[in-house]
Parts: structure tokens; sequence; C-alpha cells
């Protein structure tokens, strides 16, 4: 099971949602439109990289179609999850440039809570999938999970 939470985790950092962004009203330019812009294209490419990243966990997971019903919950808890880090993270990004160090740590706090419940929630949701899995479908999850972890932690090394 600790294999698998370390998986979820490494599955939930690499995946992102998009985050809302305020724009002006029309007709109305400010300073911060280029910045609301980068934004918004930074929130289509999370959202597009966590559609592709629950996708490609559908196939190497090989979820049949008797186990759509418990991954439609883990979809959920995935999206939901990157969402509300994304949010964290774009609170943090809209403060950056103002804040004090006690702003940025309560921020990286912020931001960590939000992972950390999200993937409590992912691990919550995943579980009972993989109490249903086959011997092998488990076998491939948790060589799937095993290998992100394991590069994932390679990675944050390699930085």
């Amino acid at each position: 099971m600790k294999t698998i939470v370390a998986a979820l985790t490494s599955a939930f950092l690499i995946s992102g949602a998009y985050a809302q962004m305020p724009s002006s009203p029309p007709g109305k330019a400010s300073s911060s439109d280029a910045s609301t812009a980068a934004m918004a294209k930074s929130g289509a490419k999370r959202e597009m990289g966590v559609e592709s990243h629950i996708k490609d966990l559908h196939a190497q997971l090989q979820i049949t179609p008797a186990e759509e019903t418990q991954w439609a919950a883990v979809e959920k808890a995935m999206r939901h999850s990157a969402t509300e880090t994304d949010k964290a993270i774009d609170k943090r990004e809209a403060l950056v440039n103002s804040a004090n160090a006690v702003d940025n740590l309560n921020a990286y706090g912020d931001i960590a809570q939000a992972h950390a419940d999200g993937v409590k929630r992912l691990a919550a949701a995943f579980a009972p999938l993989y109490a249903s899995m086959s011997d092998d479908q488990k076998k491939q999850a948790d060589a799937v999970f095993a290998h992100r972890a394991h590069h994932e932690g390679e990675k944050k090394v390699a930085k």
C-alpha cells in the first residue's frame, strides 16, 4: 500500500488542472492582461496535462468496463486535487512580488496542504479500485506507480 500511496503522490505531482483566470472587463485593458493571458495559457496546458495523464493511467492500468465506475471516482479525485493545488499555486504567484518571507512560507504551506489533502483524497478513491483489480492488474499498477515514484525522485535529485 505504501508503494501505491507513493505512486499516487507522484502521479499527482506531475498532474495539474486548469485554474480559472479572472479577466478584465471588455474594453478595459489592464497592465496585467499579458500576465493573465500567460497564466491562462499555462492553465490550459495544465488541464491538457492532467487529462493526458488520466488517459495514460487508464490505459496503463488496463481499466476494464466493469471498473469504470470506480475509475470515475479516481478521475474526479485527480481533477479536484489538481484544481485545489493549482488554486494555491496561483494564489502564491499572485502575491510573490509583494510577499515578505512569512507570506511566502505561508503560501508554500498552503500549496503543501492542498497537495497533501489531494493525495489523501486520491488514495481514498484509488483504494477500492485497486482492491477490485485482478492480480495481473495489481501487479501492473504496482509496477506503474513504483516506476513513476522512482523517476520522480530522480528528477528531484537532478535539479
